[in-house]
């Protein structure tokens, strides 16, 4: 089995802010400052473009992971795709989509990760991973809302 959902976030402003700061390092660092979340390789600060990697060490679910990620799709202001390359999942894409709304910017994620571990991995998928990554996902979405807002006044 594997997880796929898909999450909407209005944000104030329009799409090419939207899609600035979705790809700026210290955003989503900021974003997910609760986990401590860091970059510690590839592109640690500014925006990342495409091809270009990234890795991650944070602390989720008690325990410390790293997650390398590439830029393997970017249409600005529009979309751009990172797929993880080395890390805990045996897989992990984020579509990140943004289209005019008004005068602000709906921003789509489209996400879908498989666990390793076969059968072991599906149940984790089911018990855990579904729920902690839209939980994530959504703060993080909330926190980039919450800053596009402060840029807009």
């Amino acid at each position: 089995m594997t997880v796929r959902f898909r999450l909407d976030t209005h944000l104030d402003g329009p799409p090419e802010r939207a899609f600035a700061l979705s790809l700026d390092i210290g955003a989503h660092e900021r974003s997910l400052a609760g986990t401590g979340e860091r970059a510690v390789d590839g592109v640690t600060t500014g925006r990342i473009g495409l091809g270009e990697t990234v890795t991650f060490r944070a602390r989720h679910l008690g325990v410390v992971w790293r997650l390398t990620s590439r830029i393997t799709a970017l249409e600005a202001p529009h979309r751009f795709v990172d797929e993880q390359v080395r890390g805990p999942f045996a897989r992990f894409r984020h579509e990140h989509r943004f289209e005019r709304a008004g005068s602000g910017t709906r921003m789509v994620d489209d996400v879908v990760v498989t666990a390793p571990f076969g059968p072991l991995g599906r149940l984790a998928e089911l018990v855990v991973l579904d729920g902690y990554l839209r939980r994530l996902l959504s703060a993080r979405n909330a926190a980039l809302a919450a800053e596009a807002t402060a840029a807009e006044t």
